[in-house]
């Protein structure tokens, strides 16, 4: 007889969230949600809670909650309903659980992703920031608690699978590719005029605000190189970044041997989703196939250091290590925010979190309540230097709607 899995997923209302969601439907007698962890989004947050019937919600704040409560008012079967960083942390640790999808985007995902493997539960990780700005703790306490982490991020999650069946001492590096944003072959006096609404657009993939923003920067690949080095345990020197447009080669390794085993796909974030819901089973997902007659070809290009420095910075960030990458993050959050508020130009992003990077006195991140300070630290300087016009709002252009939620995918 099948067994059911139970999954509580951090940041429902996100885009993976949304698509977690769609693989529970499709596979409904495999699993089953008891918890759900979601921001602002409450009428959403209120329409999933009707279809999976979890017992536990939390949203962002009391005022939230209330909210739902009257939307669910007279439901059949009402979930208890709790909010901020306390309910997050009891959805993450809800007991019938056994698998927790992180999804909360930023740094607000590392403290309920934390009280996750606290309570021994598996983590499907898609919230990056938790390994970036938490990585020595996480890793420490994941392994401490016996505590299996499967990644969800596409590149992660083919670069896990390029690993398996093979020994990690004969690996030689890890080739993260990146779909190189909408801005790729944009010259860099152009960037200037880039608005939000441009950088919105991602060509291959539909993700949330943020992480967009990120990935037309390249922050996202920093942190997600970051990442790496964590979750494989590799050094920074062997994961090499390569320019992939068409994002259907979503990572590779190469071994001692010469050989490089590649995952392909296409950019469906459903299919890394399923993989990390159902290890070491594969799902037979209802997705189009790969069509490699169709596509033609599949191109690579290094990355221009110089036109998008946040990958430069990141790496820096990872090296310096301590509680640099967490200052990097955050400053990182606050820049894109005020670029989605047009209160900053597009390359005022990095200027922020280089400068910030610059000022801050580096600890050791074996603690959190190091990681925690040092975020609170840098969010104050980043937002000191951008409404002190550090580096300028652009001087025209239409505002954006896209809103960068922290508790939302």
């Amino acid at each position: 007889m099948m067994t059911q899995k139970t999954i509580s997923i951090l940041g429902s209302t996100g885009s993976i969230g949304v698509s977690t969601l769609e693989v529970v439907r499709q596979f409904p007698q495999r699993f089953r949600v008891l918890g759900l962890a979601a921001g602002r989004n409450v009428q959403l947050v209120a329409r999933q809670v009707r279809e999976f019937r979890p017992r536990l919600v939390a949203v962002l704040t009391a005022d939230y909650a209330a909210e739902l409560a009257r939307i669910l008012n007279g439901n059949s079967e009402p979930p208890i309903i709790a909010s901020g960083v306390e309910g997050y942390r009891r959805v993450a640790a809800l007991a019938e659980v056994d698998l927790v999808v992180s999804a909360i985007v930023g740094a607000a995902g590392l403290l309920p992703t934390v009280a996750a493997i606290e309570a021994g539960k598996k983590i499907a990780l898609a919230n990056k920031e938790t390994l970036v700005i938490g990585g020595e703790l996480v890793t420490a306490l994941a392994a401490e608690r016996q505590v299996e982490i499967l990644p969800v991020d596409s590149e992660h999650s083919a670069i896990f699978q390029a690993l398996q069946g093979n020994h990690r001492q004969s690996l030689r590096r890890i080739l993260l590719t990146a779909s190189g944003g909408p801005f790729f072959r944009l010259e860099s006096r152009e960037l200037a005029k880039v608005t939000p609404a441009a950088a919105l657009k991602h060509p291959n993939w539909s993700m949330g605000a943020k992480v967009t923003i990120d990935s037309a920067t390249l922050m996202n690949k920093g942190l997600e190189v970051i990442e790496a080095h964590w979750l494989f345990g590799v050094p920074v020197e062997q994961v090499s970044v390569h320019i992939h447009p068409e994002s259907i080669v979503h990572s590779m390794v190469e071994y001692v041997d010469g050989s490089v085993i590649a995952q392909l796909g296409l950019p469906d974030m459903k299919t890394p989703i399923a993989y990390a819901l159902s290890h070491p089973e594969r799902l037979p997902l209802a997705a189009p196939a790969l069509d490699l007659l169709q596509l033609g070809r599949l191109s690579f290009y290094p990355p221009d250091p110089a036109k998008f420095p946040c990958l430069r910075l990141a790496l820096e960030a990872c090296a310096v290590g301590g509680t640099m990458p967490a200052v990097l993050n955050a400053a990182n959050e606050q820049a894109v925010a005020a670029f989605l508020g047009e209160q900053l130009e597009f390359p005022g992003i990095p200027r922020v979190v280089e400068r910030v990077m610059e000022k801050h006195q580096v600890r050791k991140a074996d603690r959190l309540e190091h990681i925690l300070e040092a975020d609170r630290w840098a969010r104050e300087q980043a937002r000191r230097l951008i409404d002190n016009g550090f580096a300028p709002a652009p001087a025209s252009g239409s505002k954006s709607s896209g809103n960068a939620e922290a508790t939302d995918g």
